[in-house]
């Protein structure tokens, strides 16, 4: 039996299409980043979860970020 993992990265951009953040899934988790900071923000169960964490990392009333796959 085969035992693969996923990898995979998305970048969150804010309006103007500069990135914010990223959201890396290993397997069953998903590490969100903010750009210029060396930790990260949190791992998360689920892609949703990480999508919200990022964006409540982000200065109050920021518009929702663009989620692109990498």
């Amino acid at each position: 039996m085969t035992n693969t993992q996923t990898h995979r990265l998305w970048v969150a951009h804010n309006e103007t299409g500069t990135g914010v953040g990223t959201i890396q899934q290993d397997g069953d988790v998903y590490t969100v980043r903010m750009l210029g900071r060396d930790e990260p923000a949190g791992t998360y169960p689920s892609m949703e979860v990480a999508k919200n964490a990022l964006f409540s990392q982000l200065k109050p009333g920021s518009a929702w970020p663009e989620f692109r796959e990498h």
